[in-house]
């Protein structure tokens, strides 16, 4: 069944390639790779270095992320994890909250440089110079600074205020940047430069890195040559689920993707469009599915003798749909780990699965090609230019991901030098017939893994084309009984969720509060 939503842009369409991202510069970069004879692996590298540049708080070099493939005649997508992982000093003992939200020892080890340059020597067809082409010459020039630029410099100003480099590269001469004018970053330039002509060993054996090591440890930091240099990305295959005969991918841990997976299993067997897009019955059962995933990944995503399959089985999910209210709201457990002492008693808990012992900023952006070929990456900086810390001469803005680790001992996702954290960076793929259909990604911290299904919900259950399914009003579950949704969601609608239990906040009409949105889908005609 199609429904008709109106939209304010049309779909674009094409035949010989497509690529979909936050700014028009980094999408004409990876465009004019593709036109060059690159494939979508060389157009996807293009357009995340060239986001480093027009979009700086967003992701770059200093972040971490995660990639998904689909290669010419694959059956299902493989997964490249280049998040990194805790400073090998860094420990409960001297970890503080304040330091892991911002400063030198907020960052976990970066992997962008790894997994660009991966992808691109295993799977590209071009130079790292070449593919690196505009992102330099943007850095080197200028960039023209966009009206949201402007919004995001705003709002990350008091993160940079105490690293005099980044606030005399954004704020020259302490002047906020308006739109229209020009972001130069030579040092950004040079970096980039140094890095497509080093390769993979410049940054995590050579000079390169040696740099971003000791100014984070001049200034008090924890990362060292030793964590650059054991750092290695991971090849990994997705999970799963079947949905309505499409077959839904995502990222296995340390990625929470499955957490929209269970959503999307738990409603399969619902009458979605019977109920209507976006009724309050509809948002009830979509919010009280997502409680039940959010419990589940807090409690399991970090736990190795967990199977991430037995969460995503359907005798299992089944059970947990039926813990569902439709006539009133659970308590929602909130985004982070809390201890059995400290926990809410209301809010819902995790499913009991066999165990198997022995004895906020983010991007996602897409690149697909007429070989089949089709990528997506999300990965981010962490909060508006990730720790505030730029690392010396690099120009590099260092990610803040520590604070996406817990403190608690107790927690699955406890701090721990040298480990891998629990990350929310889940870029999805859908395939049908065994090909690939789709990707809808989005940035938007823990609310990805609520943005997402919302958007892939649109395509297979409500029948929208892709422009639709990215511009329809979304809703985010805050914790505990607290919902916000788009202000064009009928007013009816949020007093009948308010009747049920909800705590409803009304957000402007279209807000990144919700997330973002980027996707490209395949026409199988």
């Amino acid at each position: 069944m199609t429904t008709t939503y109106p939209n304010h842009r049309p779909p674009i369409m094409g035949s010989n390639g497509m690529v979909s991202s936050a700014h028009y510069l980094a999408s004409v970069a990876g465009l004019r790779v593709m036109m060059d004879g690159g494939n979508a692996v060389d157009a996807i590298v293009a357009v995340a270095a060239t986001l480093n540049v027009v979009e700086p708080y967003m992701s770059g070099l200093g972040g971490d992320g995660m990639m998904s493939i689909t290669l010419p005649g694959a059956t299902e997508p493989i997964i490249l994890d280049y998040s990194g992982g805790a400073p090998y000093e860094a420990t409960i003992d001297n970890m503080t909250s304040d330091a892991m939200e911002s400063g030198p020892r907020a960052m976990l080890v970066p992997g962008a440089p790894a997994g660009w340059l991966t992808a691109l020597e295993r799977y590209g067809t071009m130079s790292a110079e070449r593919v690196f082409a505009d992102a330099i010459r943007l850095a080197e020039n200028g960039a023209p600074i966009s009206y949201r630029n402007v919004e995001f410099f705003g709002i990350g100003k008091s993160n940079i205020s105490n690293t005099p480099d980044a606030m005399a590269t954004f704020f020259p001469g302490g002047i906020a940047p308006t739109a229209g004018s020009l972001l130069r970053q030579p040092r950004l330039a040079r970096t980039l430069r140094q890095l497509a002509e080093g390769g993979i060993n410049e940054f995590y054996n050579g000079a390169l890195g040696r740099e971003v090591v000791s100014s984070v440890r001049t200034a008090g930091g924890f990362l060292s040559e030793r964590d650059l240099a054991e750092f290695q990305v991971k090849w990994q295959q997705p999970l799963s689920v079947e949905f309505r005969g499409y077959q839904v991918y995502a990222p296995p841990p340390p990625c929470a993707g499955f957490q929209y997976l269970q959503t999307l299993k738990m409603l399969e067997d619902d009458d979605l469009v019977g109920m209507g897009h976006n009724s309050a019955d509809y948002l009830h059962l979509f919010v009280e599915s997502v409680k039940l995933a959010i419990a589940d990944r807090m409690a399991y995503t970090m736990v190795d003798d967990v199977d991430k399959n037995d969460l995503l089985n359907d005798g299992y999910l089944a059970a947990r749909r039926r813990e569902v209210n439709p006539e009133r709201a659970a308590f929602g457990p909130g985004e982070n780990f809390a201890s059995p002492e400290s926990r809410d008693p209301r809010a819902v808990a995790a499913g009991k699965v066999l165990t198997r012992r022995n004895g906020e900023h983010t991007t996602h952006f897409a690149a697909a090609d007429s070989s089949g070929m089709a990528v997506n990456i999300t990965q981010s900086l962490g909060n508006p230019f990730g720790s505030g810390f730029m690392a010396g001469e690099t120009g590099l803005m260092l990610n803040n991901f520590m604070n996406w680790v817990d403190l608690d001992p107790n927690s699955p996702n406890a701090l721990a030098g040298g480990k891998q954290m629990e990350n929310c960076m889940s870029p999805p793929q859908v395939y049908c017939d065994g090909r690939f259909l789709m990707t809808m990604g989005t940035p938007g911290s823990w609310g990805i893994v609520q943005t997402q299904p919302q958007a892939i919900l649109n395509v297979l259950a409500f029948g929208m084309h892709v422009q639709q399914a990215i511009e329809a009003p979304r809703v985010r579950h805050m914790g505990g009984d607290k919902l916000s949704i788009e202000g064009r969601i009928p007013g009816h609608v949020a007093g009948e969720l308010a009747r049920r239990g909800h705590a409803v906040t009304i957000l402007p009409d279209y807000t990144w509060a919700v997330g973002g949105m980027h996707g490209i889908m395949r026409d199988p005609e």
